[in-house]
């Protein structure tokens, strides 16, 4: 088995080994890259490859001597195939650490989905990681609702939402509906970031082009009110385990109405229907404090009032010099 740096005519292939792995997604995907502006980023991805055959992936970046994944993308690491020995995982860790001493590569930082974005969930990976020297830098604390159809989904929220959502559905002025108006979503997503004095991860166009490009991996949600638009969840579908909630928001001045509360109720249902076995609603750290790591508990509260639990998103490091 051998290291080779990605180039175009490997697309095709790279995409189908992703989508057919036990632990790639969207954000591992050409097609994913493509949104990005030519020249934003400067991609590294690399190809486990064995008799010409894509035996594993690893997108990334070259940064000087620090190898970086993911980069322009939620998600990294090495994507492994459905099925994986641990001494295939380890040959895989083995082959990384060779290239990386051959080619100058002092550091690799890695950043893999979640366990629950895993058909199959295996740790063989992250086990040879750490066998092999990498240490934990980062834990993110993340939130993901259980999905499962013989539970009534209201039911399972905390009792203040569970009333919250029933309000709104008989309140006949609340709607909620799935299309394409981003062109009314997006001025929402703008107002709730300056609150925070930050700016949005995606740029209007972004999700304009990430939605041609992917048009099955994004579905938008919004709420409107006497048919003002005042809120919307923006869906991303990484793979066929996991749909994330990539964006929630809302119009403060219309916070009495819930449109939150029943969003999440239109969104869990709707994963739920369509077979994903999780709603991730993302980290919850303070973004304010000094150690990255610092938990927003604010946060973290108001996720579990829809059953969420934590899952972790953890980053591997290692430095070889």
């Amino acid at each position: 088995m051998e290291i080779v740096k990605y180039s175009e005519e490997w697309k095709d292939e790279w995409d189908e080994f992703v989508k057919n792995s036990n632990n790639g997604t969207m954000f591992h995907m050409q097609k994913f890259f493509d949104y990005h502006t030519p020249g934003k980023f400067s991609f590294n991805h690399l190809m486990f490859v064995d008799k010409g055959k894509i035996k594993a992936v690893l997108p990334g970046t070259l940064k000087q001597s620090l190898f970086e994944s993911p980069v322009g993308a939620s998600y990294g690491s090495i994507v492994t195939p459905e099925v994986i020995k641990f001494s295939e995982a380890l040959e895989l860790v083995e082959v990384l650490l060779e290239y990386a001493k051959a080619n100058g590569i002092n550091e690799i930082m890695l950043t893999p989905a979640p366990l629950i974005y895993q058909k199959y969930q295996n740790e063989n990976l992250d086990f040879a990681l750490l066998w092999k020297g990498f240490k934990y830098d980062l834990h993110y604390i993340s939130s993901a609702i259980k999905l499962d159809k013989n539970r009534d989904i209201i039911d399972r929220f905390a009792p203040t939402v569970r009333r919250n959502v029933r309000k709104t559905f008989r309140d006949f002025k609340l709607r909620v509906e799935v299309n394409e108006r981003y062109d009314e979503f997006y001025p929402i997503l703008l107002d709730n970031k300056s609150r925070h004095n930050v700016k949005p991860t995606h740029s209007y166009d972004d999700l304009l082009k990430l939605k041609e490009l992917m048009p099955d991996k994004l579905k938008l949600f919004m709420v409107y009110y006497d048919d003002k638009p005042i809120g919307g969840s923006l869906m991303f579908y990484p793979n066929k385990q996991v749909a994330l909630c990539f964006y929630n928001m809302l119009y403060y001045d219309y916070a009495e109405f819930k449109p939150i509360h029943r969003v999440m109720y239109e969104v869990v249902k709707d994963s739920t229907e369509n077979g994903y076995e999780f709603v991730d609603i993302g980290v919850s750290q303070d973004t304010s404090a000094d150690n990255p790591m610092t938990p927003s508990m604010s946060l973290i509260e108001f996720k579990e009032k829809f059953d969420a639990k934590t899952t972790m998103r953890n980053t591997f490091y290692i430095k070889l010099s």
